[in-house]
């Protein structure tokens, strides 16, 4: 199905009405005509994590398929269980999971609290299809009735802002972070790496607003480009940004190009960058990981960077207001 009206969201009341038209512009930017939009009936919301080596047991993707266009996104091969061979089709062809409140809420039931769960970790939980879909706010709905539960939300979006209030509540009762994603402050190439995602300084704003409503919010460089994104000058800049706008927390891995992605990510190189094509080619055709000496450089060199602004490497932990089983108002007993 094609959306007809598109609704329009209140954002923080810190904007002026051009910032908030603005920021409107920038989640809608480049969204193309031949974007087609379905719901996609589901059973269940919750993926389980199976990696060891990452802070959460659970994701929710609340849409599959994202509009931004990433040329680096490693998520497109999840089109390819659908049929879709083309690419393109994951930016084009957007799915909307349906039912997606009344699934979780059953999930939930049988999840333990203490495993943490991660929204977006493979498409953006506030793309453009949320303007209408609203199926990140179904979700964060039935989180905002929970106790006790660890959650964070990773995105590009500054629609986001439109959920301050609740997001508020949810923080409330649950450990709550939000991760900004921001690869690099140069607007050109932000712009030609994620084509239809909002500009960096606007998703900067975006983390002084969630900063400023209370909400822990950090700031992801993911993905490092080798030598595109990895100098120190670019990371530096950014975890300065970063800290300036109130974030926590800031991190960055470097680039994981499934061969899904190579066939978008292959072309950008030989328009953008064609020094680097047949490096990357030579080093990514063989695996889509890249390991050893030059991945412990990135990692040193942003653990010193993110020393040197103060920031920390994951969202720190704190105690919520309404913690499970610490109801307020009882001061004694009842008899």
């Amino acid at each position: 199905m094609r959306f007809v009206k598109r609704r329009k969201s209140g954002l923080a009341n810190r904007r002026t009405k051009s910032e908030y038209d603005e920021v409107t512009k920038a989640t809608l930017l480049g969204s193309k005509s031949r974007v087609q939009y379905f719901d996609l009936p589901i059973r269940s919301v919750l993926n389980r994590s199976r990696s060891a080596y990452l802070p959460f047991r659970w994701t929710i993707n609340p849409y599959r398929g994202c509009e931004f266009g990433c040329k680096y996104c490693y998520a497109r091969y999840t089109h390819e269980f659908m049929g879709m061979e083309d690419p393109r089709d994951f930016e084009d062809k957007i799915f909307a999971k349906a039912g997606a409140g009344a699934a979780l809420r059953e999930e939930l039931r049988g999840t333990p609290r203490a495993d943490a769960i991660a929204i977006g970790t493979a498409t953006d939980p506030y793309q453009p299809a949320e303007f209408s879909y609203r199926r990140t706010r179904e979700i964060l709905d039935v989180f905002a009735a929970e106790k006790g539960r660890r959650l964070s939300i990773t995105t590009k979006s500054c629609l986001i802002e439109r959920d301050l209030e609740l997001l508020r509540r949810v923080a409330r009762a649950n450990v709550l972070s939000v991760n900004m994603t921001i690869t690099t402050l140069d607007v050109g190439l932000a712009r030609a790496l994620e084509p239809r995602a909002p500009r960096p300084s606007l998703r900067l704003r975006t983390v002084a607003a969630l900063a400023e409503a209370g909400i822990q919010a950090g700031v992801f460089s993911n993905p490092i480009l080798p030598l595109i994104t990895d100098s120190r000058a670019n990371l530096d800049s950014l975890a300065q940004a970063a800290a300036a706008a109130g974030a926590r927390h800031f991190g960055g891995g470097v680039l994981f190009l499934m061969p899904c992605a190579q066939k978008v990510f292959f072309p950008f190189l030989e328009e953008r960058f064609p020094q680097f094509a047949s490096r990357y080619r030579e080093r990514y055709e063989r695996s889509p990981y890249l390991r050893g000496e030059y991945c412990r450089m990135i990692r040193n060199r942003v653990d010193r960077i993110r020393l040197r602004h103060g920031l920390s490497a994951a969202a720190p932990e704190y105690s919520p207001e309404l913690w499970e089983g610490d109801e307020q108002g009882t001061l004694f007993p009842l008899n």
